[in-house]
């Protein structure tokens, strides 16, 4: 069962408690002499998924258009025609799903931290709806409190704020702060009444926002819950029609495909991104997405398919102008496009150039997680050629940056590097591995 993420965010937004809407479901089903004995158990199973009985959904219904002071429909409380939810839902729904999916994130609700990562076209589904027509021609909303420039500049320095705690910190420590932000500082906002021209750029600063708390969520290995914060991020990039902030978000979505071995699909989702995002694409995101593609190809063994992505990337990343790329797109700093290309050419197990790129790339200046995703790229390199000392040396350059983050993707990192110095047996590989026991020690 799909939990009700829409019935839970209208039960929020109405102020109304579990115990509050059984007793008043009780009450109405008097009135029309029925007698209902629900309490708030049953409540919690509808949020679970179940689907009340009788004339139960119809008295949901009513009581929270009462409250609400708006008409409320079956589809309006999640239990109208089943429907895709990958697909594109109407703006007013897909927000109300949304927040409701922060708030039971922001609770450490089990059933939300453990969403399944969906496979086939639900997971395709978000990336075409994207790229496709119809296009959200009016965002404005109704009611509640009024959104103003002074409430999206907030939630662009909370963007720039995370941005930066999570690339020092890690998305472990990270997750929690941000995800509370969103189900208390947002989602009222998104809720709020708004005209089209600042919907638009509402919805452009809640996508980045978003778009974190999924990389987060993806650095602590919670990968449905990831999954589901870049859908949401790629829909509010439609709804505020920016295309190249859409393609920033297929971009993550690519790097999770990578990490989940679905190379096909990465390749895939690049290309509707540099496809969709046409001339609002931005010499940084073609750098990345045409980078991942290689890896995608040279982990599939497509030394032809590999070698002209990498021929893209760097033309592309010649054209990178810092000053006029969108904020999100940061990351691709000097030295990434090489870093990327060095783990591509390490999967085709082509490892002089693979070294000579990799060490490019720690030559330039990064922040704390670039340089040690770069450093450990580099001793992978090194021990591809043998030089086992060389590469611990940059294993433990990379452990003490490393010192005060909290990530799984790192920890995965550190984890193949111990297995393949243990392997080499040299007196400076043990160490390093004696290290990276230490630092694994330490619980996340």
């Amino acid at each position: 069962m799909e939990p009700n993420h829409i019935l839970d965010a209208l039960l929020d937004e109405a102020g109304m408690s579990f115990n509050g809407l059984a007793t008043r479901i009780n009450q109405a089903g008097k009135a029309r002499g029925k007698t209902l004995r629900y309490d708030h158990t049953a409540v919690l199973r509808w949020l679970r998924g179940a689907t009340p009985r009788g004339i139960v959904p119809d008295l949901i219904c009513d009581i929270l258009a009462e409250r609400l002071g708006r008409p409320i429909t079956l589809t309006d409380i999640g239990l109208g025609p089943a429907a895709n939810p990958a697909s594109a839902a109407p703006l007013a729904g897909f927000i109300e799903r949304s927040t409701a999916l922060w708030r039971g994130d922001g609770q450490q609700r089990a059933d939300v931290e453990q969403t399944p990562l969906i496979t086939g076209l639900p997971a395709i589904g978000p990336v075409w709806e994207w790229e496709n027509p119809p296009d959200d021609l009016d965002v404005s909303r109704p009611g509640g409190m009024r959104v103003g420039s002074g409430d999206i500049e907030v939630l662009r320095a909370a963007r720039l704020h995370y941005e930066a705690m999570y690339r020092q910190a890690g998305g472990v420590a990270t997750r929690g702060r941000i995800v509370r932000f969103l189900a208390e500082q947002t989602a009222p906002l998104v809720r709020g009444a708004y005209t089209d021209a600042t919907g638009r750029d509402l919805h452009r600063a809640v996508g980045g926002l978003v778009a974190v708390a999924g990389i987060c969520s993806y650095d602590s290995d919670r990968q449905g819950l990831a999954q589901r914060y870049f859908h949401q991020a790629l829909r509010l990039a439609k709804a505020s029609g920016d295309r190249a902030f859409g393609g920033y978000v297929i971009a993550l979505l690519v790097n999770q495909c990578l990490f989940m071995r679905d190379y096909r699909q990465a390749v895939a989702f690049a290309e509707a991104g540099i496809r969709a995002a046409g001339t609002a694409m931005s010499p940084a995101l073609a750098t990345d997405l045409y980078a991942m593609q290689a890896k995608a190809f040279s982990r599939m063994g497509d030394l032809a398919g590999a070698h002209r992505c990498m021929t893209a990337a760097e033309e592309a990343a010649g054209r990178i102008r810092p000053g006029e790329e969108p904020a999100e797109l940061g990351y691709v700093q000097p030295g990434l496009v090489e870093a990327q290309l060095a783990e591509a050419l390490i999967s085709l197990r082509d490892f002089a150039p693979a070294q000579d790129y990799a060490a490019e790339a720690v030559r330039a200046q990064a922040h704390a997680r670039g340089s040690i995703h770069r450093l450990a790229t580099l001793a992978t390199a090194d021990l591809g050629r043998g030089e086992a000392e060389l590469a611990a040396a940059h294993t433990l350059d990379a452990l003490n940056l490393a010192r005060g983050q909290e990530s799984q993707r790192l920890r995965d990192r550190f984890v193949r590097l111990r297995g393949m110095l243990a392997d080499h047996g040299s007196a400076a590989g043990r160490n390093a591995v004696e290290q990276i026991d230490a630092s694994l020690s330490v619980p996340l």
